[in-house]
This record gives structure tokens, sequence and C-alpha cells, in this order.
């Protein structure tokens, strides 16, 4: 799916933003999720201090 996602963007500009993907620890179960988002090359550094 993430590979549609990317050929998509690719077409309008997409060269130009980034899939970012963070790993998260539940505090209740301990178990690791990820959140993924694609973002402006320029709000990477920002995304990651925000999530």
């Amino acid at each position: 799916m993430a590979k549609k996602v990317v050929a998509s963007l690719q077409k309008g500009g997409g060269k130009e933003h980034t899939k970012v993907i963070k790993m998260v620890k539940s505090e209740k179960s301990g178990a690791y999720s990820f959140k993924e988002e694609i973002v402006h090359q320029d709000k990477v550094k920002d995304w990651f201090e925000k999530n």
C-alpha cells in the first residue's frame, strides 16, 4: 500500500515530500506501534519533535 502512496505523490511535486515513521511504546501494554505520515521535507524535524 505504501508503494501506491509514494508513486502517486511523485506525479505532482511529491519529490518534496518524505514518508516519516516513528516507533512509539505503549505505556499500558509495553508494546510498540508505529506512527506513519507523509510530510513536506521542510517539516520533518518539526514532525518528530511534535509526535
